[in-house]
């Protein structure tokens, strides 16, 4: 695949997933408990398939940690599942953890980025401030209940579309020159 054809997959890759990003911010501030309670089954979800992943490589090649990883994950992604209401009221912070590492990661590749002389690095460390701000907020106040955290979270997932779009436009004017 040639370079050329590499970045046009990215590219659209980044517009849909920015596209996305804000539909889920906008979803998110209309049903924060459904948001919760689906991110919440998500998890769990996500925690089965793993541990099923696991207890076949278990079966593949015999490993007790293999076998150990895969029951603890089923049996966490089962517990989570069929405590949907205890998971999704420990998710803000299980989901401000998650977007401050992303947004520290964002930082950190928009350092790298500008090092580079790429202009879009700008949109990727505001992108990974946001998120440390973000994450940081919800950590802080964890008071101010489930549904201003799922507002906070919907502006989180809106600004980082933004902000995907926004790159998105300044790589094409980059491929432009």
């Amino acid at each position: 695949m040639t370079e050329e054809r590499k970045d046009m997959k990215i590219r659209k890759g980044l517009i849909v997933s920015s596209v996305f990003m804000i539909i889920a911010g906008i979803l998110t501030w209309f049903y924060p408990d459904t948001a919760l309670l689906a991110a919440a089954l998500y998890l769990g979800i996500m925690f089965l398939i793993g541990g099923s992943g696991y207890l076949v490589d278990f079966f593949l090649l015999r490993s007790g940690w293999l076998l150990a990883v895969g029951l603890l994950n089923f049996i966490i992604g089962i517990i989570l599942i069929l405590n949907l209401g205890i998971t999704a009221s420990s998710m803000p912070v299980l989901l401000a953890v998650w977007i401050l590492c992303v947004g520290v990661m964002q930082v950190v590749f928009g350092v790298d980025v500008r090092s580079a002389a790429d202009p879009a690095w700008k949109w990727i460390m505001m992108a990974g401030v946001l998120g440390i701000l973000f994450g940081l907020l919800i950590l802080g106040y964890p008071a101010v209940g489930i549904f201003t955290i799922s507002a906070l979270l919907g502006f989180y997932f809106f600004i980082y579309g933004c902000l995907g779009i926004a790159e998105y436009v300044e790589m094409k004017k980059k491929k432009g020159k």
